[in-house]
Parts: structure tokens; C-alpha cells; sequence
């Protein structure tokens, strides 16, 4: 199964790319486009499809490309943004507004699972937040006196599953896990059954306003009432590029030699923190372990990361083999709620879901319901919480998307000789560095055939310098998230456009 990066993560394995009933794009007006097919795409678009919406879900690569095939998918009604600051932004009464949403998206992916058959390992499960250090015991009460306020089941508990020294633990209950890829297939499957169209390989370019929305896609033109953004983050240039800043996080599925695999789930209180669950996938266990987050782009060395969280782990578990190990992105916003409704500075009928912080799996199903209930019937009881109007755009900010939306990057003659180029790529196969050459940055990537692949390192989205990130051999935009493979072809929004690529002879 494809996705955005070079490692395969556990629920890629023995997944085959999902093959859709539709290849080709119906001439017809939609009442919603919604562009992506991961879990937050997928689920809206059947919601939307049942309750009579005709609606086409548009994916640039194949479902489960992005995010959803890199999550570690946990299911859970507390988020990375503690009710404790929640409800210090927000208030409490918003705090359980929340906690509600959150039950509702789990009892959605559980209802889901039964109506439509779905075999993907889920279980319910317990989840341990537990403190190391007398600021973390703090931290921890306030925690669990914000928790238990908002409505969640949550107690103080003597002991965590894992072989990991603590000092104070809390016990959610109702928490959840499942297999992220076979869940979305088995959605993908109910939607097309449905009569919803799900088309592949249909990367949408450029929206043109009006009461019904004129898309242009590299599949032909398509014809919607309404269109939502299901894509992690918007693409093109907004201003909730400026208030979800992307992160990265590693995880591991590991093999544990003595066969003690530890139950439910565990969180630790660092920053960042790590995360632990059991998973069997084809009859084999796996412990999965995830952290060392960092800001995409910022980390030189990302393959560090991993040997980080390995070493990590060892101090606790007898590991015997890591068969896979991989690397996925999220969007924390800037005041610990994701973003869902009517897109800023757009048409009234244009829409995003974002911000999902690293709750994406529960986030998703509480944006379709949100986006389904709007759509449908013209209001949610979330609506104002997570509206993205909550974000006002600055001063200008509406010349500089003008000015900075789609950058088209061009190297004066964009040509280079190839021996000077060769002399400056002194790499091993496999390795990338942005160089300068007569005072222009080139990002040169040398491939597994020792073939140097030269592009201009100006992100065509704002115009940032990207960075190569070694673990996924991507190059990453440290700005906003953008990502472009070894040649410059982009991988994730919010880019639109390829990085220029650079001719060498």
C-alpha cells in the first residue's frame, strides 16, 4: 500500500492499494466534493452519501496515502490538549462539549464496524496517563479534576501496564483501538456501495467561486454545491496555515522476545510524550511505541529519531526485532482545538476539517458528524466550538495570499552542468543536501542507481526552503508541512504545485 514516505508502517503490510469502482469522472454536479481519502474524507462522505447527499471524494494518490496510514491508531476521549486547558481557553462547559463529541466519534466508528461488517481488529480498552516527577504529579490532578468535570470516566489507579517506574497514574475508561487501513477500506467500501464516487489518482488544482463550484482536476472538470477540505491541512495558502503548526512523530512496531505484551494503553507525561499499545495483526503481536515529535523540518538528522525511541524502549522492554518503523504528520493548532466548518476567506460553501493535533482518528469522525450536520441540517451543536471564524485573518493578509498562493519558483535558466553538479553531489546513494552553485540554493538528491535528481529547494507554496528529512527521504517544508519526494513531486498539501526541477548537462 502506498503512502507519503519512504518506511511502511505496520498497517501497510499485506495491504494491497484499495481499487475503487469508479476510474473515470462522471459528468454530473455533486452536491459535495470533498477532497482526500483519508479516515476524515472517507467517513464524511459516507455520512453524507446516507443521508442523501451525492457526493464524489477526490484523492490526488490512493486512500489511506497520508496520515491515516501512519497513525498509530488510538481511539480516545482525552486529547493531547488536556480538558485542564481546554477549559482554561474555552471553559468548562465547552471542555464537555468536547468529551461528548469525542464518545459520539468512538460510538461512531463502533457503530460503523457493526452495520457494515467491518473486520479490523477493534477492542475496547483502558488508557494510563501516568506522571515520573513532582511538576508531572501536578500536572496530572489538574488533569484528572478537569477530566472528571468534563465527563469522562477517570479514577486514580495504583498501577500501569507497562515495566516503566511511575509515581501517580489515572485510568480512562471507554478508550479504543483498531487497524486504521482495514477500518478505512471497509468505510471506503460502504460508501461506494452507497452510490457515493470515490476517484483515485485525482488531484484537485484550482476552485473557481460560485454558487455552484467550478473544480478543475487533473482528471477533468467537476461540478459541486459544496466542497469540503478533508486533506490534513488546506492546500493553497490561508490562514489556518498560520495557526496549526506540522509536527512529525515516530513509531514502532516491535517484537518483544519474551512474549509479554503489555494491555490497553499508556501515555507518559513528557514533552513530547511516548505512547504504548498492543496490537495483533495476522495473528502476530506487536508492541506499538511512538514519540520523539518534533516540528517538521527542523530535525537535521531524522533517522536520529528512531535510534532516539529505540534506546528509549530497550530500557524498559527485551526487544528482539523492530519489523517496522515509520514516521507520520500532524497539525497542532494554536489553541489545542482543530479546526472544522466554512473555510476563511472563502466562499460560504467551501469547507475544512484541521488542526487535529495527534487525535486525528477520534477528530475525524467528530468533524464528519460536524460537517454532515451542517450540510445536511444547516447547523451542529459544535459548530461554534470548533468553528475555524475563531481565527480572524490579519491586516493584509488577503494581499499576501495574492501575493504568496502558489509560488511558481524559477532559477534563472534552471540549467546546470551536470559535471559541476556531479562534483558537488559527494553523497552515498540514498542521501540528499541542499548546495550552492554560483549563488543559487539547489537541493540535489543522489538515488538508490547513484542518478542525481537536482530541483530548486523554494517550496511552491510560500516560497520556504525545504529541509530532506533521511527517515522518509522526503523533502519537508519546515514553514507549513508541504512535502516533495527525491524529484520535487509533491507528496502532501498544502502545496499545489511539484518543486521546479532543475536540468543537469
Amino acid at each position: 500500500m502506498q503512502r507519503d514516505g519512504a518506511t511502511i508502517s505496520l498497517w501497510q503490510h499485506n495491504i494491497p492499494d484499495y481499487v475503487s469502482q469508479t476510474h473515470s469522472l462522471p459528468e454530473i454536479t455533486y452536491d459535495v466534493l470533498i477532497v482526500g481519502g483519508g479516515i476524515t474524507g472517507i467517513s464524511t462522505g459516507l455520512l453524507l452519501q446516507k443521508a442523501g447527499k451525492k457526493c464524489l471524494i477526490a484523492e490526488a494518490a490512493t486512500i489511506g496515502f497520508g496520515t491515516t496510514g501512519g497513525t498509530t491508531a488510538h481511539l480516545n476521549n482525552f486529547m493531547d490538549s488536556p480538558y485542564s486547558e481546554i477549559a482554561k481557553n474555552f471553559g468548562e462547559d465547552n471542555a464537555q462539549l468536547v468529551c461528548t463529541a469525542a464518545n459520539n466519534a468512538i460510538g461512531l466508528i463502533k457503530k460503523n464496524i457493526a452495520d457494515y461488517n467491518i473486520n479490523c481488529d477493534f477492542s475496547e480498552q483502558k488508557g494510563y496517563l501516568f506522571s515520573q516527577g513532582e511538576k508531572q504529579d501536578k500536572e496530572l490532578d489538574e488533569i484528572y479534576e478537569a477530566s472528571l468535570k468534563a465527563g469522562c470516566h477517570v479514577i486514580y489507579s495504583g498501577s500501569i501496564p507497562l515495566p516503566v517506574t511511575f509515581r501517580k497514574a489515572v485510568l480512562f475508561e471507554n478508550q479504543a483501538q483498531f487497524h486504521s487501513t482495514k477500518y478505512l477500506y471497509g468505510i471506503a467500501k460502504a460508501f461506494e456501495d452507497a452510490g457515493g464516487t470515490l476517484l483515485q489518482g485525482c488531484r484537485i488544482t484550482n476552485v473557481k467561486d460560485g454558487e455552484s463550484l467550478e473544480v478543475t482536476s487533473d482528471r477533468g472538470t467537476i461540478r459541486a454545491k459544496a466542497l469540503i477540505y478533508a486533506t490534513h491541512v488546506p492546500p493553497g495558502v490561508n490562514i489556518l496555515h498560520f495557526r496549526c503548526a506540522p509536527y512529525r512523530s515516530y513509531a514502532m512496531a516491535i517484537k518483544l522476545a519474551n512474549d509479554n505484551y503489555p494491555a490497553n494503553l499508556a501515555y507518559d507525561m513528557y514533552d513530547p510524550y511516548h505512547y504504548y499499545r498492543t496490537q495483533e495483526v495476522d495473528g502476530e503481536k506487536y508492541l506499538i511505541a511512538g514519540g520523539e515529535d518534533h516540528k517538521t523540518g527542523h530535525v537535521e538528522n531524522t533517522n536520529m529519531c528512531f535510534t532516539k525511541l529505540e534506546s528509549y524502549l530497550r530500557g524498559y522492554f527485551n526487544i528482539e526485532s523492530i519489523p517496522f518503523k515509520w514516521s507520520s504528520q500532524y497539525y497542532q493548532p494554536v489553541d489545542g482545538l482543530p479546526y472544522i466548518g466554512h473555510l476563511p476567506g472563502n466562499p460560504s460553501n467551501v469547507y475544512v476539517a484541521t488542526g487535529y493535533g495527534g487525535n486525528g482518528i477520534t477528530y475525524s469522525h467528530v468533524a464528519a458528524r460536524v460537517l454532515t450536520d451542517i450540510l445536511v441540517k444547516g447547523s451542529s451543536e459544535y459548530e461554534k466550538l470548533f468553528s475555524p471564524a475563531r481565527v480572524k485573518p490579519m491586516a493584509g493578509f488577503e494581499d499576501f495570499i495574492k501575493e504568496s498562493a502558489d509560488v511558481v519558483a524559477k532559477l534563472i535558466g534552471g540549467l546546470f552542468p551536470s559535471p559541476k553538479m556531479e562534483e558537488l553531489a559527494d553523497m552515498a546513494h540514498g542521501e540528499a543536501k541542499v548546495v550552492k552553485y554560483q549563488g543559487q540554493s539547489i537541493a540535489l538528491f543522489k538515488d538508490e542507481g547513484g542518478k542525481v535528481h537536482a530541483v530548486n529547494p523554494a517550496c511552491t507554496h510560500i516560497d520556504c526552503q525545504v529541509s530532506w528529512n533521511n527517515a522518509e527521504r522526503s523533502w519537508d517544508c519546515p514553514c507549513h508541512g508541504s512535502r516533495f519526494n527525491g524529484d520535487g513531486k509533491m507528496l502532501t498539501a498544502p502545496a499545489r504545485k511539484d518543486l521546479e526541477k532543475i536540468e543537469l548537462k
